[in-house]
């Protein structure tokens, strides 16, 4: 049976492979974030990669003077069965095995001068790497930079404060082990490790503190008032390391080797002989694997929770983003339709006020169009010396005897022509506002994200119809005006004479008719019957529009495009629905995540019952 920690590793692998790991900031969120693992910290120099090399048994880490870890390393040791071979896998290299451990080195190396340059600067952007192999304990560490105190030639200023923000970043999360590294010739006062660790646990709960460099002390001198615990109390008990010497690194002195070498130095030594079961690199990753396992264990309500948390996200998330396309024709049609109708149930929700922007065609008849309608130059046209011209045109050679009818219609028809204008531009206005609404009800259907070549052939469709509601709209409206000057109201007519008679010598010579009173009066009678046309036009051109241009948006905006979609093939039907790559992707991520979620919601209760 596959133990805990072993299967929390695969996990985190399959999160990693589908991104669901930390991010360039150094988070590790969901998933990721909720399974624990340890971080090691320590001061530069401190040792801190030759511990991580004696938990692995080989050589495997960049060396040298100065700041050498200059990203984090996410390194998970998968245990195999006796008599595997060991091999490492990076993230970034998936389908490449090293079996050459100098080569991991040098790919370490090499990854972090392709993000960062050959320099001394930092990235937050961790490597993954995994190590199978069967003389390592299943087991998650983070290798951070270490910290240090000032910037060296070649680092910026902040790179301090940078590094500490970096490995704060991973040691402040709650689910975080912290691996305190400290050297023991070293005042443990002054230890970094220690001191941040204090900081982000002060119960020292998540804390195991790790002596280094124990036979490197003066001699005379001993480190038992760190490792019993007098010095700095923790919860879990300190434990010593001795790391290879230089020499013995230059004479590439097998790690298996230097772990014996240690386990004999512990064992003889005068001072730690009886401590020397709980000493040494290799109790070290033993009691690390054992704590993660126990930390899993008790955590797995908590994990089990958010897992369940996350596949009702995803399962949402993929309802929301729709399922896969089917690729025979009568489906493909159907779901055509079935988007072709979300679309007009949102363009109807506008104009009939579920959702604004139908309010904007109210406007053009309670604002646009009486503005207009007052804004015509009738003053202009019925001046004093223009009714004195048309009438005196419209009576030829032969003066009129009373009224002046042809004079009356010339005006009055002159007078109408001027209506087309607001006319044509309030059928206008409301076809643009139709035209603004079926975009805005295109982006506010959902189920359309999917399909940006379905959304720009529905567009297309929907305005090609728009343009010929807006081309009868305007042919009526016209004609409404036209029907106006077609024929005159009669009461109009017999109310003239009356008019102007009263008051008059109707033995008076013709000159007196052309009196300046007298035209005056015409021009008065013409804009009186002007107004009442106005008013009359002012309420039948929106219904004109309405009639002509909302109402067939409301009922026929798409029957043209039904008929041309009924007549495709299977093939231009997928035409059609030819998705977004990007939201094809994200599916396709989504389905891979709620995959894994799913799979280690089961290994999680399988395992953890497991007797």
């Amino acid at each position: 049976m596959e133990s805990l920690i072993g299967l929390v590793n695969r996990i985190q692998r399959a999160c990693t492979v589908l991104g669901d790991h930390g991010g360039a900031d150094g988070a590790l969120p969901t998933l990721w974030e909720a399974l624990p693992s340890v971080a090691v910290v320590g001061g530069q120099s401190s040792g801190k990669s030759s511990v991580l090399e004696s938990v692995v048994g080989r050589d495997f880490l960049p060396r040298g003077s100065g700041i050498v870890t200059r990203r984090p390393l996410v390194l998970q040791l998968h245990k195999t069965e006796a008599g595997q071979p060991e091999y490492s896998e990076f993230l970034h290299l998936p389908r490449r095995k090293f079996t050459d451990f100098a080569l991991v080195r040098k790919e370490i190396q090499d990854d972090t001068d392709r993000l960062t340059g050959k320099s001394k600067q930092i990235s937050p952007v961790p490597i993954h790497l995994s190590i199978y192999s069967p003389n390592v304990v299943n087991l998650t560490l983070i290798d951070l930079p270490g910290l240090t105190k000032v910037a060296v030639e070649g680092q910026p200023e902040s790179i301090v404060q940078d590094i500490e923000n970096m490995v704060r970043s991973y040691v402040e999360k709650p689910n975080c082990i912290i691996l305190a590294i400290s050297p023991a010739n070293q005042d443990i006062a002054t230890s970094d490790a220690i001191k941040l660790a204090r900081e982000v646990d002060p119960s020292g709960e998540r804390t195991f503190g790790v002596l280094t460099k124990l036979d490197l002390m003066d001699k005379g001198t001993n480190a038992l008032d760190v490792l019993e615990g007098r010095a700095y109390r923790l919860q879990h008990p300190w434990v010593g390391i001795v790391n290879r010497s230089q020499q013995d690194i230059n004479k590439n002195v097998d790690m298996i080797v230097a772990r014996r070498k240690e386990q004999e130095y512990f064992a003889n030594s005068p001072d730690y002989s009886h401590l020397s079961n709980k000493m040494g690199s290799e109790y070290l990753a033993k009691l690390l694997s054992k704590h993660l396992e126990a930390v899993i264990r008790a955590r797995i309500p908590s994990i089990t929770s958010l897992i369940n948390k996350s596949i009702d996200e995803l399962e949402s998330e993929m309802d929301h983003l729709g399922r896969p396309i089917a690729v025979d024709a009568g489906a493909q049609l159907y779901t055509i339709l079935e988007l072709c109708r979300a679309f007009e149930r949102v363009f109807r929700e506008h104009l009939d006020g579920g959702r604004p922007g139908g309010d904007r065609i109210y406007g053009v008849f309670d604002n646009q169009l009486p503005t207009a309608l007052k804004k015509l130059p009738f003053d202009r046209y019925l001046s004093l010396q223009n009714v004195r011209k048309v009438v005196s045109e419209a009576d030829g050679y032969q003066p009129h005897l009373i009224a002046p009818e042809q004079g009356y219609r010339r005006l009055i028809e002159g007078a109408l022509g001027y209506f087309k204008g607001p006319a044509e531009a309030s059928v206008d206005a409301v076809h643009f506002v139709l035209k603004e609404l079926v975009r805005k009800s295109i982006g506010e259907t959902q189920e359309l994200k999917r399909f940006p070549t379905f959304q720009a052939e529905l567009a297309a469709a929907s305005y090609k119809a728009l343009e010929g509601f807006r081309d009868d709209s305007r042919k009526t409206a016209l004609r409404l005006v036209d029907m106006e000057s077609s024929y005159l109201t009669v009461d109009f007519f017999r109310k003239l004479p009356q008019e102007v008679e009263k008051g008059a010598n109707p033995a008076a010579p013709n000159a007196d008719r052309y009196a300046e009173t007298h035209f005056r009066r015409i021009g008065s009678n013409v804009s009186s019957y002007i107004g009442m046309v106005s008013d009359t036009l002012r309420n039948t051109i929106p219904k004109t529009v309405v009639h002509c241009q909302v109402r067939e948006a409301k009922r026929s905006l798409l029957n043209h495009f039904y008929t041309q979609v009924g007549r495709k093939e299977s093939k231009q039907l997928a035409q059609l629905l030819d998705e977004d790559p990007a939201l094809m992707e994200r599916r396709q991520q989504c389905a891979k995540r709620l995959e894994l979620y799913k799979s280690a919601r089961d290994e999680i209760d399988s395992v953890s019952w497991a007797k």
